[in-house]
């Protein structure tokens, strides 16, 4: 991990070291050992709506409820009519599973994938390399080439404001080790990947994550499976206190849960990205469908669900208009982009130092 980060702009992403590469070889690969094969795509964008019309659907598989795709569903299909969206809630590592499978069978049923956190440098492996910027996708949201920046959920902190006055809210990392937060007042989910932040954390690092991490660890925090079961006790009052992502804070904070962002800083962007895999069976309508996901229309549909593009490092020079950038902003959070499959890899081997450190490698 590194002790010091470099800076980065959007538009100057760079290819990961060729030993980060090497660790993702062709998982695409059949038992007689040729590759999925590349779309054949046309040149232009009037050509390409012609062919995603002909293939008059896109199979569209992200973690995501449905019903937060919605609206940017909908406007593709009054826009593209004809072309029917056919769109499947399938966890991260399943997709993945999935999609080895498929590739190695040559019998690819997933049109536009999701890529995010430790599916970032496998999916990259997986995924067509398609000239984003033909179809019109502003090079600062291409990632790697081969993926397309669409949406944000920063990792945060939350707390029951009914068990925490604002007051007493923790604002650093370190305040969390206050012995008042001790005895299972905290829950975290046990898999370490809210410390990413220590690798993108300019000051920040391995060393000093993995010395937090037991001191936090001696807190007797309340460790979940997951982000999302860490949010739960939040909402109930279970805990004070705990980690989890923007957007369950803000539904939870729309249907009247007494729950708010902790100022506590800083945090990663946690970007997810979307792809065409290699060998998808509709690639001119998946091609139409990341597009137009990457447009400022279907920007401003997503946002409302919470789930829109944020500037990748920590910018609150104009938060309008965009919910999550607004509620991180006004918590005062700083935030940092994970930049490089490289950096994606070197968090493949950061997260299982951080379970040991945290007590929570259990297999």
């Amino acid at each position: 991990m590194r002790q010091e980060r470099r800076s980065r702009t959007p538009g100057r992403r760079r290819l990961a070291l060729a030993a980060a590469t090497v660790l993702v070889t062709a998982v695409g690969m059949t038992g007689c050992g040729k590759k999925a094969e590349s779309a054949d795509l046309p040149a232009s964008m009037s050509a390409l709506v012609e062919q995603a019309k002909k293939e008059g659907e896109v199979d569209w598989s992200v973690p995501k409820p449905q019903e937060q795709m919605q609206p940017a569903i909908d406007l593709f299909e009054k826009k593209y009519p004809g072309i029917k969206v056919k769109y499947t809630n399938t966890k991260a590592p399943d997709q993945v599973s999935q999609l080895k499978m498929e590739q190695a069978a040559r019998k690819v049923s997933v049109d536009v994938a999701n890529a995010g956190g430790l599916t970032v440098v496998p999916s990259s492996a997986m995924a067509d390399d398609i000239d984003w910027s033909k179809y019109g996708i502003d090079a600062e949201n291409i990632f790697e080439r081969s993926m397309v920046y669409i949406w944000a959920v920063p990792k945060v902190w939350a707390y029951n404001t009914d068990k925490v006055k604002a007051a007493d809210v923790p604002k650093t990392w370190d305040d969390l080790l206050d012995p008042k937060w001790s005895g299972g007042k905290i829950s975290a989910e046990s898999r370490a990947s809210f410390l990413t932040v220590w690798d993108a954390g300019p000051s920040m690092g391995e060393a000093k994550a993995l010395a937090w991490a037991k001191k936090f660890a001696a807190q007797k925090p309340h460790f979940t499976p997951n982000t999302t079961q860490s949010e739960a006790p939040i909402e109930s009052g279970q805990v004070s206190i705990g980690t989890s992502l923007i957007n369950l804070v803000l539904e939870a904070k729309g249907k009247g849960v007494p729950v708010e962002v902790a100022p506590l800083s800083p945090t990663n962007a946690n970007e997810s990205y979307l792809y065409v895999p290699k060998g998808a069976p509709h690639p001119a309508a998946a091609v139409l469908l990341t597009s137009f996901l990457s447009s400022d229309t279907a920007q401003s549909a997503l946002a409302k669900t919470y789930n829109s593009r944020i500037p990748v490092s920590t910018d609150c020079s104009d938060p309008s208009g965009v919910p999550v950038l607004e509620a991180i902003c006004k918590a005062g959070l700083k935030w940092y982009p994970t930049a490089t499959l490289d950096e994606y890899n070197q968090l493949t081997a950061f997260f299982p130092k951080g379970e040991k450190a945290l007590g929570t490698n259990v297999g």
